[in-house]
């Protein structure tokens, strides 16, 4: 007997732009279905619709849904800016294949492990087509003992590195995750990651996702890509970071279940990890917004009130086109996205998150700056230097 599950969101309060792109971008989208649902068109302002898409970052995903629309239906000037779209997004996926295939032959030939993890590799594994989904630039994932080596490769292929974060304290292994790049004659963005994510979390050691890794179908040259399942982890993990602020993410959910995952692995990795929630997150949120079908494995890591609610929150983030990198955010968005990031913890992930704030942070050497030999008493002079912090602060205000 199956479970009995309501995985049923509230979504009465979505605009009705964004209920029609939801529409476009279902699996049983086509011109029989808009026929039977032609309220769906009624009173839709394009502008915001256009809005949406570019946002959600799916304008080529639905630029083909479009063409099959009855014209009475949808602007030609909407057709036709989604297509343009599509074609600049082509361009670009090519582009940066092109440099992708270059990076990885450059890797191979000084000896670095290279994971591909999203870009054109992941458009082609996900949709058998980079030109159906986008990507601003290129994530590559390598052992943290290569990342010196691997600076100096791009710096002589005249990239530039754009983050510089403090390493004063040596947290910054764990604390940050990648390092970003950019190549401004090609206009080419690269982050190269030593982590998945940020810190602190448990995730799986290089050498791990290294013993389960696919191979790339894009490149001349034999360039690997996360497993199945550790692909899943990463995706879900990214989604539920960021809210599912992008239907684009959403929408890579509904086509990696199609990949013949293993459900008992999975499981087994999602709950080593802590992302056991995280997972049934995504698959409601696909379920209930693009109708992807849900198997009895699904529906048993969608059970349960948390992942439910936790969907329900990220609606959130959809509704409103909230985009987290436009900062400084409003205190609204800022005050429900952290209370939402600690929702999505475990227990154990909490307790190691409040226990990782004991640990001294780059400001604490700005406060009082001490030689290196005393940088142990940042760790009892930690609280000290906080309180110190708001009363300047307050004080300055």
């Amino acid at each position: 007997m199956g479970l009995d599950l309501n995985l049923n969101l509230d979504m009465s309060a979505l605009p009705k732009e964004l209920n029609l792109l939801l529409h476009f971008m279902k699996r049983e989208s086509g011109k029989t279905v808009f026929s039977r649902h032609e309220e769906l068109f009624s009173e839709i302002n394009w502008d915001v619709f256009l809005k949406l898409t570019h946002h959600h970052r799916i304008y080529p995903y639905i630029y083909s849904r479009l063409k099959e629309i009855d014209p009475k239906w949808i602007p030609a000037k909407v057709v036709q800016e989604v297509c343009h779209g599509y074609q600049k997004n082509t361009f670009h996926m090519l582009r940066l294949s092109g440099e992708m295939d270059q990076l990885c032959k450059l890797f191979i030939h000084n000896k670095i492990d290279v994971l591909l993890l999203k870009g054109p590799s992941l458009a082609a594994d996900l949709y058998g087509d980079v030109s159906r989904r986008t990507s601003s630039d290129l994530d590559m994932l390598i052992p943290l003992t290569d990342l010196d080596q691997v600076h100096e490769l791009l710096v002589d292929l005249n990239y530039v590195k754009e983050d510089y974060f403090s390493k004063v304290l040596n947290e910054w292994k764990w604390r940050h995750h990648h390092v970003t790049y950019f190549n401004y004659q090609k206009g080419i963005k690269l982050e190269i990651h030593w982590r998945l994510h940020p810190g602190p979390s448990w995730e799986p050691t290089f050498n791990e996702l290294w013993e389960r890794k696919r191979v790339n179908s894009l490149t001349t040259t034999p360039v690997y890509m996360l497993g199945k399942e550790d692909l899943f982890l990463f995706l879900i993990a990214h989604g539920g970071r960021h809210g599912w602020s992008r239907l684009r993410w959403l929408v890579d959910m509904d086509r990696i279940v199609n990949l013949n995952l293993n459900w008992a692995k999975l499981t087994s990795l999602l709950k080593k990890y802590h992302l056991l929630q995280v997972g049934g997150q995504s698959l409601i949120l696909a379920s209930q917004l693009l109708s992807t079908p849900l198997t009895q494995e699904m529906k048993t890591m969608a059970a349960g009130s948390r992942p439910k609610r936790l969907a329900q929150e990220a609606l959130f983030y959809i509704k409103q086109m909230v985009n987290l990198h436009d900062e400084p955010l409003p205190e609204e968005v800022a005050t429900f996205h952290k209370r939402h990031l600690f929702s999505l913890m475990s227990i154990q992930q909490k307790m190691l998150y409040l226990l990782s704030l004991l640990y001294p942070f780059p400001m604490d050497v700005e406060t009082l700056p001490l030689p290196k030999k005393l940088h142990f008493l940042y760790f009892p002079l930690r609280p000290f230097l906080c309180v110190w912090r708001k009363i300047r602060n307050l004080a300055l205000s």
